[in-house]
């Protein structure tokens, strides 16, 4: 947002479309002047630009930083939370074994996070043209490792406008990401237009939504703790096996959100019923991510059948 002689000029633009449906992301700014309007509220919480500071500041999270390096740094930008309580029951037969449901007041809970992603590079690698700037839509749940109780995020898909990502993210990270075709329209201060339909789903999944700040800050224990405040990731891979990938950023910066969803077909694509009640709804501006390499994690064991018991013989 800038002034220009006491009228506020807005920003129009559209954020990362795939590579192939958006040859060049500066060609979409556009300016439009607005009369002037109440600035909605920013987070006073420091946004350090120097990894080492985000690195260094490790109280908040529940467990310590991995001795090794890391190996991707993104900044994910202008998201949603978008959060609704669903059964145990429901989301316990979809995760792979050696996960289990990790409930808030009994209820599992079911998230769709819309936001765009820039400033991707892999440790000592400079960015990559072409993969640095794009949106992202992921639909997760939350879990614990049972050999660990740790507690993570548990990706049923995670969409996005690069093919050239989703191919590195399945390969390196083993994660079920789609090549989808996306836009984010971005027509106010905290306003945003969001669309994504993914190419060559067997079943439809589709997602449309209009989403907004209030301005406001939210509440940041409890509920909102449970559902935000995750430093590990938990995937597998075909043949079963779990891998856990730490995940390092500052405490997530909340502001209080309102959104309309036109479609979302998401939860339907892979067996999750969403309950007909409104979801508990939270955006954040921007906040930089640190991402490990996977861990394997232990197989699940199998359980061996017990000996037979010989027949007795007959008198």
């Amino acid at each position: 947002m800038v002034r220009n002689h006491g009228v506020q000029t807005r920003f129009c633009y559209r954020i990362g479309k795939g590579v192939n449906d958006f040859p060049n992301l500066d060609q979409g700014l556009q300016l439009e002047s607005l009369e002037p309007r109440p600035l909605v509220m920013h987070s006073t919480q420091p946004q350090p630009e120097d990894s080492r500071e985000i690195l260094s500041a490790t109280s908040h999270r529940p467990w310590p930083l991995p001795n090794a390096q890391w190996t991707m740094t993104q900044r994910w930008n202008d998201l949603l939370f978008a959060h609704w309580p669903v059964t145990p029951a429901q989301i316990a037969p979809l995760l792979p074994a050696n996960l289990v449901v990790d409930t808030f007041d009994g209820a599992a809970w079911v998230g769709i996070v819309p936001f765009w992603m820039d400033q991707i590079r892999m440790h000592r690698w400079p960015e990559i043209p072409g993969v640095n700037r794009f949106p992202e839509l992921n639909l997760r749940t939350y879990v614990r490792e049972s050999h660990s109780n740790l507690g993570g995020v548990y990706f049923f898909s995670l969409d996005a406008g690069n093919p050239l990502a989703v191919v590195a993210a399945r390969l390196f990270f083993k994660l079920p990401y789609f090549w989808s075709k996306m836009r984010i329209e971005h027509c106010d201060n905290r306003e945003f237009c969001y669309s994504s339909r993914r190419r060559f789903a067997k079943k439809p999944a589709r997602f449309r939504a209009r989403y907004r700040s209030l301005g406001q800050a939210s509440d940041k224990q409890g509920l909102e703790q449970f559902l935000t405040e995750r430093y590990a990731l938990y995937t597998a891979d075909p043949g079963g096996a779990l891998f856990k990938g730490n995940i390092h950023h500052l405490p997530w910066p909340l502001e209080r959100a309102e959104a309309e969803f036109e479609v979302n077909e998401l939860p339907a694509a892979h067996g999750i019923q969403l309950p007909d009640t409104a979801p508990l709804l939270h955006y954040s501006r921007e906040l930089v991510v640190y991402i490990w390499a996977l861990e394997p994690l232990p197989m699940p064991k199998l359980k061996t059948a017990a000996a037979p018991v010989p027949v007795a013989k007959p008198l």
